[in-house]
């Protein structure tokens, strides 16, 4: 095995110590070892105007202070974050100057990928890219990436009879880093309106307490509920950050049909891997087209973009209680259950005949479990720009309030019914056809 004499992890979305095989593989390869995260740049403002929320970002704060943690138990500690700029990581590589660099595949955020810009660049590194988001490695899929199913049946057919590997466990030690004046310190305030906790080890007490009890035995019937703490998995939550790794939850899961028998619910729970799984191969074989106006369709869809009625579905002001009460939580809690996701994206581009790129924007600027294939594949799923035969989704506001909040208990909790005027059907200005 060739051993390097310094090698440099970039973190990114990946951010725990277990089940991570960019340290694995640097645990075992290198002599002394650097590791830096990787911010995204913010494409929200610079392409739709729009901030991160800050219960995301302070998420994601407490995520990458518990990762620093977690390595300072193993030697290492995160060096410094870099923004995710070719300009700035070239700087960063010139200066230490690494044998090996490391990372975690993820979906293309938009035309954003240094990756391809400094592997042509240093021909002199090796350079090496992990699968760790997926369950699958792509060495398992049985079609050819041209073959790529186009819907999500066909993929699930296709794949869920595969073999999962175990996770990689966690690494015992690390090689030492760098010996520098400086290293990344950051202190993270929390707020006290936030329900999660982000970092590695919340995220597996939160798989352990889940399973622990009979959840999971009747998951099917509970996961469309608008609200509920044990009505869904929460999963998401720190699998948008890579706290957990999708196979630790497989692992976990298929512990508890040994231990408590399987049944639909918990299968149920493998599909939802399963749709996850298919929006990560999705990105990967649509990596340009993920974020176009006319999706993988290549259809355009007969919506506009006005910012009076963007703005009253933001704010949680629209003459629908469901969608309004389903908005309210969003802004509060930095979250929504995955029915609540489906009602409001369909009265985004159903009712309010907007252009579907701002919901999915919006959705990411403040959904704590934000993931960018996920997001913007059932985006455009519900928009019919994307995966779904049917051409899109549109559901009926009054029926979904009928099966899931009749007694507007929800709506009530978060005053859905709150709306100071009708919208004014005068108000639709077409966007310009050079930004689709």
């Amino acid at each position: 095995m060739e051993l390097f004499e310094l090698g440099c992890v970039f973190f990114s979305d990946d951010l725990r110590v277990n089940d991570n095989l960019c340290l694995t593989s640097a645990a075992r390869q290198c002599k002394t070892l650097v590791c830096v995260y990787l911010e995204a740049r913010d494409y929200l403002k610079q392409r739709y105007g729009i901030d991160e929320g800050e219960l995301r970002k302070q998420f994601r704060s407490q995520s990458l202070s518990a990762l620093n943690t977690e390595l300072n138990s193993l030697g290492q500690h995160i060096d410094r974050v870099i923004v995710k700029s070719t300009l700035e990581i070239r700087s960063f590589i010139d200066e230490i100057k690494p044998n090996v660099i490391y990372r975690s595949w993820e979906p293309k955020q938009f035309s954003d990928d240094y990756w391809e810009a400094i592997t042509g660049r240093y021909p002199e590194i090796d350079f090496q890219e992990k699968l760790s988001s997926t369950l699958f490695d792509e060495s398992q899929l049985p079609f050819e990436e041209h073959q790529f199913p186009t819907t999500f049946s066909k993929f699930r057919r296709s794949v869920e009879h595969l073999f999962i590997q175990h996770p990689t466990v966690r690494p015992t030690s690390l090689p030492p880093p760098l010996n520098r004046a400086k290293t990344w310190q950051k202190e993270v305030k929390s707020t006290s309106n936030s329900l999660f906790m982000g970092g590695e080890l919340e995220g597996l007490r939160h798989l352990d307490n889940y399973f622990m009890g009979q959840h999971a035995s009747s998951y099917k019937q509970t996961r469309n509920a608008l609200d509920g703490w044990k009505n869904s998995t929460k999963f998401s939550i720190w699998l948008s950050n890579g706290c957990l790794s999708a196979r630790q939850i497989f692992d976990s899961l298929r512990k508890y049909e040994r231990n408590t028998g399987a049944n639909e619910s918990t299968y149920w729970i493998y599909f939802e891997l399963l749709w996850r799984e298919f929006f990560q191969w999705y990105a990967k074989i649509h990596p340009m087209a993920l974020t176009k106006f006319s999706g993988t369709s290549n259809r355009s869809p007969m919506t506009f973009f006005n910012p009076q009625r963007f703005k009253k579905w933001c704010s949680a002001n629209t003459p629908f209680p469901i969608v309004n009460a389903c908005m309210s939580q969003l802004n509060a809690e930095g979250y929504m259950s995955n029915r609540g996701r489906q009602i409001a994206a369909s009265c985004l581009v159903n009712e309010l005949s907007l252009d579907w790129r701002y919901g999915a924007a919006y959705f990411a600027q403040n959904l704590i479990d934000y993931d960018f294939a996920s997001n913007w594949g059932n985006w455009q799923y519900i928009a019919g720009v994307g995966a779904d035969p049917r051409g899109g989704r549109h559901f009926n506001l009054s029926k979904q309030t009928a099966i899931y909040d009749p007694h507007h208990k929800f709506i009530k909790r978060w005053q859905g019914e709150k709306c100071d005027q009708e919208l004014d059907a005068t108000d639709i200005v077409d966007w310009p056809i050079a930004h689709r």
